[in-house]
């Protein structure tokens, strides 16, 4: 379908389609560029109703809803639902346009994990389409090219390369997409991945965030890992060599032809077709272990979500080898510990101005995420004791660890990953089917590899094994990796309350927690929950990242008491969607959205 045809049947709503695919805009203004422009120097207005600094309002609707950080990709995913799809089925079509506009962060050669809930059944479903190490990826192979566990790295990834071929893992994003839609949704490939196909053909400006973070991982040679950028992405991501500014329109045919492979074939031509034998051939032309049995024996999951309470509501979030399961432990440790911390005070007494508010979030967060490095792994290679860290009484017990005036240090000193970032979506339907997904190709263009000819990355999500042989999550042959992928679900008994999703790296069990408490300790709606300032700590190097905002207000105080604090930074923070549904009168039901000011995306609905 091209683009004329997509537009005719309400798919698209692109303009411009004899648009030049390296056409340049006229020039834009900026704040981060070497011409500043005068605007950049005005006082931003303030809401007339509300929290002032609310950057716009939620989103109402009763029929259908999507939320996620692209404009096309939202809009995408609610043409789907408007010609009768249901929240499954816009779901994939969504994913499937983020290829295209957002590809650094999401693409066939990723992962996806997803919580579907079905309103006739009244349940979740939970689905592990993760990515599997190929035949070859064992700690001895490594060894011989000269990666060894890192003792200065005590967390996921320890020893490992972080782009290249070795941390390349059997996509499993394509299964995924193709299982959830046979099992739950009402469209084909052909017609939930036509507007993708459509713009990857056609072309489709960039997008602001988007043309910022566009930039291509060295990933090349194998060993001593990487100076160089693979020629073949150049080629097929880079126009004239260089990453496409926002407005410019880009176009990846390629794509367009994996695409309508999987229209007409489905996932089998990923897996066993000539798209296999396309990503089996670049793997093995740049030292990888990849094998066709590899892609053709893949199978995702449907697995149990792990839980807990907080607040009378029942909160799930994926569970191993996802880190999201950490979410609900800090959580657990928040509600246990912060009377014993600040006795007769409650995180919405102490509010968010307080440096001891943050402090305790700061200790709780660290709490969890001692429990997420030490256990979190593969549970079909490992046992990981979820129900033991979820327990309440394992929460309090870990309240006697943290001083409510100093600092902890997690552990010994060291360097870490700062590397991560996906895409997050949320749908939900005129039935009350509600999705929240999360598909990924892990770090900024995964493994900076591009698939000749069929123009997708492949992703770098092995780059989170450790080559620690006492590690549960030691890199083995079919083994899944540690995950930073996160999606969570508040429900109330058997019915939905809302969809939780913040993307990017090891921000997303602590961003899903601070959203939580936003919303049920201090009241913020969803889209003021969004915007509220975030602090993204990293476990291993032991540092604190706050917002420009947070830093000013809390900054010194936090130091003072022993925390290390990085510079400002909102890149970090990660990109928030969430839709909430609450009983309407005359048996309907309104659903209300948030999505991220920090990314290029929008709630969008009818």
């Amino acid at each position: 379908m091209g683009l004329a045809a997509a537009l005719a049947m309400g798919f698209l709503g692109l303009s411009g389609a004899g648009m030049a695919w390296a056409q340049t805009p006229p020039e834009l203004s900026t704040c981060d560029g070497p011409q500043t422009a005068a605007a950049c120097r005005a006082v931003r207005g303030s809401r007339t109703e509300g929290w002032a600094a609310q950057s716009r309002a939620e989103v109402f609707a009763q029929h259908g809803m999507v939320a996620t950080s692209q404009p096309l990709a939202a809009q995408a995913g609610l043409q789907i639902l408007k010609s009768g799809g249901n929240a499954i089925d816009a779901a994939v079509a969504t994913a499937a346009v983020l290829n295209v506009v957002e590809p650094m962060n999401v693409g066939v050669g990723g992962d996806l994990f997803a919580i579907v809930y079905v309103a006739k059944e009244h349940r979740l479903y939970t689905l592990n389409a993760s990515g599997m190490a190929p035949t070859g990826a064992t700690p001895e192979h490594f060894a011989a090219l000269g990666y060894r566990a890192d003792p200065a790295n005590w967390g996921p990834g320890s020893g490992m390369p972080q782009a290249g071929i070795l941390p390349v893992t059997v996509p499993g994003a394509v299964w995924g997409w193709e299982a959830v839609l046979k099992r739950f949704g009402t469209r084909s490939f052909k017609e939930v991945l036509a507007p993708a196909a459509a713009y990857a053909e056609e072309g489709f400006p960039v997008s602001e965030r988007i043309a910022h973070d566009w930039r291509l991982p060295r990933a090349l040679p194998l060993t001593r890992c990487c100076t160089e950028l693979d020629p073949d992405s150049v080629a097929a991501w880079y126009i004239d060599g260089k990453p496409p500014v926002a407005g410019q329109v880009y176009r990846n045919r390629d794509l367009a032809k994996t695409l309508r492979l999987l229209q007409a074939g489905g996932a089998e031509a990923f897996y066993r077709g000539e798209i296999a034998r396309a990503l089996v051939a670049k793997s093995t032309a740049v030292g990888g272990t990849m094998t066709l049995a590899d892609l053709a024996a893949y199978k995702g999951e449907w697995v149990e979500a792990a839980h807990t309470t907080y607040h009378g509501h029942d909160m799930y979030e994926l569970p191993p080898p996802s880190q999201a399961w950490a979410a609900l432990e800090m959580l657990n440790v928040l509600e246990a510990c912060v009377p014993v911390w600040a006795p007769g005070q409650t995180l919405a007494s102490l509010g968010p101005r307080s440096p001891k508010y943050w402090h305790l979030m700061v200790e709780a967060k660290k709490l969890a995420y001692a429990d997420l490095i030490a256990f979190n792994a593969d549970p079909d290679f490992v046992k990981v004791p979820v129900d033991r860290l979820l327990s309440k009484a394992h929460a309090k017990s870990l309240c006697g660890k943290v001083d409510p005036a100093r600092a902890s240090a997690p552990g010994p000193a060291g360097t870490g990953q700062e590397i991560g970032d996906t895409i997050v979506l949320s749908t939900a339907d005129d039935q009350g089917n509600m999705v929240a997904w999360v598909n990924s190709n892990f770090d900024s263009f995964g493994s900076g590899l591009t698939v000749p000819g069929y123009g997708f990355i492949l992703h770098n999500r092995g780059s989170l094994f450790s080559l620690d042989p006492k590690s549960p999550n030691v890199i083995a042959p079919h083994k899944r990796p540690y995950n930073t992928l996160s999606a969570g679900f508040v429900m109330d008994g058997d019915q939905p309350l809302m969809s939780v999703l913040l993307m990017g790296g090891d921000m997303q069990a602590q961003g899903h927690a601070q959203v939580l408490v936003d919303i049920f300790d201090l009241g913020a709606n969803l889209q003021t929950a969004s915007d509220m300032a975030r602090f993204r700590h990293s476990q291993v190097p032991n540092t604190l990242n706050l917002e420009q905002g947070l830093y000013d207000l809390v900054g010194k105080d936090l130091a003072a008491m022993g925390h290390r604090l990085g510079r400002p930074d909102s890149s970090a923070v990660g990109g928030f969607q969430a839709i909430l549904v609450k009983p309407a009168p005359g048996g309907r039901r309104v659903y209300r959205a948030g999505s991220d000011h920090r990314k290029d995306g929008q709630a969008v609905a009818y």
